[in-house]
């Protein structure tokens, strides 16, 4: 396949990422001292170079300037056309994503706390990147906790608290100045925030609670989703799993009691695996 025949392959209003799988099917066809190599490479990461521009857009306004992010995303980008392998069959996409994402996300974990996180937890994020990096490219998909703790070979409970952790990123000061606007006048951050929305509140929840209701037993997770994502009451709840409205009652307070202890919890000291 000729240069000429790769480039074809995209569609007229379709972004050059988009169909870009040809361009790797001649890429792992040529030798690793072949010098097209060299050439061919950096025609796929320019042609990828807007997907790394929106993510790293998508990071923007967190402390961090977004030139810096742009390059932290390109480095990503880069990465990912060097580890993609087109014989899995799977969009390159559908692994640039992440693994760009994965970047940024690390760039701010590793620069960016905003708040004090255990030592424990910031040695465990230099793991959890690539091993996350390396899952979603075997799995074709973003892994669970339990498939990394797993692949790391810790605690489940490890991994929870450090996926929680990474929502540590910058906090700006609320006191920081916009840039001027066509008046002429600078808000500054505390200027233009509104009202409190009470919802945002209950994202944040949601997010630090997923990878704990993820590893609920079968039974205590399915009544915990058909009483607040079903909204079925505990008398129906029972009759589906064959139980009292006072035991689905006992078992949602137990459930409800178990999250919040860990999502609050001290995480335990990181077991180091010893080396023979």
């Amino acid at each position: 396949m000729s240069k000429s025949t790769a480039g074809s392959a995209s569609e007229p209003g379709q972004a050059a990422y988009e169909n870009i799988e040809p361009w790797f099917e001649q890429l792992a066809a040529l030798a690793a001292e072949d010098p097209e190599r060299a050439a061919l490479r950096a025609e796929i990461v320019h042609r990828c170079l807007p997907l790394a521009a929106n993510i790293a857009r998508r990071f923007a306004n967190r402390g961090q300037e977004l030139e810096d992010l742009t390059q932290i995303a390109r480095l990503g980008l880069m990465n990912a056309v060097d580890r993609f392998d087109i014989s899995q069959g799977r969009p390159f996409l559908a692994f640039a994503i992440p693994t760009i994402m994965g970047e940024v996300r690390r760039h701010f974990r590793d620069h960016s706390w905003a708040v004090r996180v255990p030592r424990g937890l910031k040695e465990l994020q230099q793991r959890l990147g690539p091993a996350i990096d390396d899952l979603t490219h075997r799995l074709g998909r973003g892994p669970t906790a339990r498939e990394i703790a797993a692949e790391l070979d810790l605690e489940l409970t490890e991994v929870t608290q450090a996926l929680v952790a990474r929502n540590a990123y910058a906090a700006d000061s609320l006191d920081a100045q916009y840039p001027s606007d066509e008046q002429g006048s600078s808000p500054s951050i505390r200027d233009t925030l509104g009202g409190v929305e009470p919802l945002y509140g209950l994202l944040e929840d949601a997010m630090t609670v997923r990878p704990l209701i993820a590893a609920l037993p079968d039974r205590e997770r399915r009544v915990l989703i058909m009483r607040f994502w079903e909204n079925r009451s505990q008398a129906e709840i029972g009759r589906l799993i064959g139980c009292s409205q006072m035991q689905v009652s006992r078992i949602l307070t137990a459930t409800l009691d178990s999250l919040r202890t860990q999502a609050m919890a001290e995480p335990p000291p990181i077991r180091r695996r010893s080396v023979a």
